[in-house]
């Protein structure tokens, strides 16, 4: 699997533009992968490589008192960390990939996404560009729930382990030997 480039990057994660969705990696620098996610949560996390962020939030004003706003669970320390792991399931790449694209969808629900048929061989091209920054022996966290590794994520996400102030989000963590990635959607509702 090819590395993407800068531009098929952003091209990729421009399919979470339309969502309240962020999408981001960062360098990894610690044994356990949850402390760089934490890192992952704060607003003025850049990419490493200078490559495109999704964050629809930066420079808004629920993030002036709170750089971390809408995480409410964070990953701050050892001990937090641990306990943030018990938000998600290890789920292989083929479900990562479904993942990323329901992910994408206006409602985080394939089903009810109009016209998905059409779309979906675009998204799914663009699901595969995200993966392959993450090379084969990288890991995949969902926060669907404990039957995380057998969802179907083309149907009904029946439940979420919310980390975040709203009522339902659904996220995935990317994690390879160099770098930590998040695609996190939120529902504000």
């Amino acid at each position: 699997m090819a590395q993407p480039d800068q531009q098929s990057w952003a091209d990729a994660i421009s399919m979470y533009e339309r969502r309240y969705t962020i999408a981001k990696v960062t360098r990894r620098l610690h044994q356990n992968w949850a402390l760089d996610v934490h890192t992952l949560m704060h607003e003025a996390t850049e990419d490493h490589r200078g490559w495109r962020v999704n964050d629809p939030l930066v420079g808004e004003f629920e993030r002036r008192e709170d750089p971390f706003y809408p995480f409410a669970d964070l990953p701050d320390g050892p001990e937090k960390a641990e306990a943030w792991l018990s938000h998600v399931t290890e789920i292989p790449r083929s479900s990562a990939k479904r993942f990323l694209v329901a992910l994408s969808t206006p409602w985080l629900n394939v089903q009810r996404t109009p016209h998905f048929e059409q779309h979906k061989a675009d998204l799914e091209r663009k699901a595969d560009v995200i993966l392959s920054r993450f090379p084969e022996g990288s890991r995949f966290y969902a926060n669907t729930g404990r039957d995380s590794a057998k969802l179907d994520y083309y149907q009904h996400i029946p439940g979420c382990d919310t980390v975040s102030v709203h009522t339902w989000d659904l996220g995935l963590v990317l994690v390879s030997d160099t770098e930590v990635g998040m695609v996190w959607s939120f529902d504000s509702k």
